[in-house]
């Protein structure tokens, strides 16, 4: 077992226009799991092995997390981009996150657009894997990814929710 999955992560949840948001934080305060549920143990159990904390602590606020999730559903979409996240995985995965969060809020992309500019244009599925295996929703904007022809396909959090954030960044 790593050192690093021995801490307890902070929690909080956030009401939003679309329902419960939940974060959980590590020591630093990088975003280790979210999205828009009220149960923080199903999150922690997205956060890949050697990042996850046995225990959570439920806080009222995670001080400038809570700040980017509010301000972010308030309008802001711009609040979210500079929140750390510590997400854990293969080489590609990884790098096909750090991509997600350079898609604009307002230009979502195709499977096959994000899967090109991840520089594995061949790789679409392996691009919606990534989405898929996303743990921190929102912080990686991976609603910003549809099916060719613009239909929503697939969000862990309901095509409702995926359709709001478009929306609300469009």
């Amino acid at each position: 077992m790593s050192i690093e999955s021995t801490r307890a992560a902070d929690f909080a949840v956030v009401d939003t226009p679309i329902g419960p948001f939940t974060a959980i934080t590590d020591d630093e305060g990088a975003v280790l799991a979210s999205g828009w549920t009220a149960d923080a143990e199903n999150l922690r159990l997205l956060i890949h092995p050697m990042l996850r904390p046995p225990v959570l602590r439920q806080q009222d606020s995670l001080g400038a997390v809570t700040e980017a999730i509010v301000a972010y559903h308030r309008g802001e979409v711009h609040a979210i981009d500079d929140v750390p996240v510590h997400q854990r995985s293969g080489e590609f995965l990884m790098h096909a996150w750090d991509v997600l969060r350079k898609v604009p809020a307002g230009d979502p992309v195709t499977y096959t657009e994000f899967a090109a500019i991840a520089g594995r244009p061949e790789a679409t599925r392996a691009a919606a894997n990534a989405c898929a295996r996303n743990a921190a929703a929102l912080f990686v904007p991976c609603h910003r990814v549809l099916r060719i022809g613009g239909a929503l396909g697939g969000f862990r959090w309901g095509l409702d929710a995926k359709r709001w954030l478009l929306d609300h960044e469009g």
